[in-house]
């Protein structure tokens, strides 16, 4: 009976002090009946999303190499811990790129003679910790510059497109390509040869050839890649173009239009026919957004909301964040921050877990989607969906970043389940007041076990 009354007790004070507080933000009642749930979660929940997010992913055992995958996970960490000025996450970041490039100026583990552009993404990590740490690292310098002297030598297609890869993929270029390789192109033509026109003209090349043979002028969106030589079994006679519009493929490269125009010059004419890509393909990916605010695997009709389709979280998270960028740096309208709104509520409603030991999980991934087989419909929705899948989690840091560049650095987001438990997260711009509530409050919320 003592234990009973204690129970009653206890939630009638939860009652009062959820229903006192409401008065004066009701994020804050919700963070308090999440806390009844996991106090652990909800402590985390009072530091910023993206370094909650970065410190879960570090501690599920990270690796460096020079692929695209490592390399986008650490800019990832950097620019969570360079927006939130956290210093050790940051020096996380630096020690690994470090540890990839030799006192030298060699990478580890890189091919100059091996041409697959994935393997250029690594460049921007290189460069970007060479200028923030004073452009003095000379083995940066000569990192950057090998990889910037292999795209000369690089197979190309007979119009002077880069092959995604030789000699898997002979004369094909890919959405992905773009990403990987022409944002590092363009930063590296910035910092060493911001005059070299032909160096720009080329970067625009790129775009101006993919932008021909896979964009669709009804929907706005692009096909997954091409093959110029019209070889491949998946091939468009006419254009080369793959059948369909696969939604990561679109992400990587609304992403690339975003980096690229942040250093293209204005004065050439490449910007202005890049803005026009970035702003078409905006409009194209809004019209696409199925009403939950996210975007199906398989995006070209009559797909979406087909057996076997389904909304997929890599290419939302990478929406949002061309979407919120592109807005902050004057690239595309305000309107577009409610498309970006939504799609991220439901991101953290539906494909971020909070894990038992307080860390955060990230679902709904596709694991691959390539142009190695007949790229069917079929085919595309086989791909088998992973949690935690390293190189394209990584995208929620840069949208939250984002978000929390939008709403202030202050940001706290807390979820409770339809069930009652702690799984996810939404966003709840906290005051300071409800902040040190929190804190304040949690200790009292420990559940207490009737027997």
């Amino acid at each position: 009976m003592i234990r009973h009354n204690r129970l009653l007790l206890l939630n009638s004070t939860i009652l009062y002090l959820v229903h006192t507080i409401i008065m004066y933000h009701q994020a804050l009642a919700l963070a308090l009946l999440a806390s009844a749930t996991s106090t652990v979660a909800a402590s985390n929940a009072t530091q910023p999303y993206s370094t909650w997010m970065a410190t879960s992913f570090l501690s599920k055992s990270q690796y460096i190499n020079n692929h695209y995958v490592a390399s986008v996970v650490h800019e990832g960490i950097q620019k969570a811990a360079t927006f939130q000025k956290n210093a050790s996450l940051l020096s996380t970041a630096s020690k690994a790129i470090s540890s990839i490039v030799r006192s030298n100026g060699s990478i580890i583990g890189y091919d100059p003679y091996y041409y697959s552009l994935d393997d250029i993404r690594t460049g921007n990590n290189i460069l970007y910790f060479w200028d923030s740490e004073g452009r003095k690292e000379k083995k940066y310098e000569i990192a950057a510059a090998a990889l910037r002297d292999q795209l000369n030598r690089w197979p190309r297609t007979p119009s002077g497109g880069f092959w995604h890869r030789d000699p898997n993929y002979p004369n094909q270029m890919w959405l992905d390509g773009i990403y990987m390789a022409d944002t590092f192109y363009a930063t590296y033509t910035s910092y060493f040869e911001p005059e070299n026109t032909t160096a720009w003209e080329d970067i625009a090349l790129q775009f101006d050839l993919i932008e021909s043979r896979t964009r669709n002028k009804t929907s706005n969106l692009l096909q997954h890649g091409y093959d110029e030589s019209k070889k491949a079994i998946w091939a468009d006679p006419i254009t080369g173009a793959s059948p369909h519009v696969w939604d990561r493929a679109v992400g990587w490269y609304f992403m690339a239009l975003v980096e690229v125009l942040q250093v293209y010059p204005k004065e050439l004419s490449g910007y202005n026919r890049l803005e026009t890509y970035l702003t078409t393909l905006a409009e194209g990916v809004k019209k696409a957004q199925d009403s939950s605010g996210g975007w199906w695997l398989v995006m070209d009709e009559p797909y979406p909301g087909m057996k076997g389709n389904y909304i997929e979280s890599s290419a939302t998270a990478m929406f949002t964040y061309a979407y919120l960028k592109g807005v902050r740096t004057g690239l595309l309208e305000d309107s577009y921050r409610e498309t970006a709104g939504k799609a991220y509520d439901l991101m953290v409603e539906r494909f971020v877990k909070v894990e038992k030991n307080g860390t955060l999980s990230w679902e709904g991934t596709v694991e691959v989607g390539s142009l190695n087989k007949d790229a069917s419909y079929e085919v595309s929705v086989a791909g088998i969906l992973k949690t935690d899948q390293a190189n394209e989690r990584v995208v929620l840091h840069r949208c939250t970043v984002e978000r929390e560049r939008w709403q202030g650095r202050g940001t706290v987001h807390v979820r409770q389940r339809r069930d009652g438990n702690v799984e996810g997260c939404v966003t709840a711009k906290l005051s300071m007041f409800a902040m040190v509530s929190i804190l304040k409050v949690l200790p009292m919320l420990q559940p207490v076990k009737v027997k």
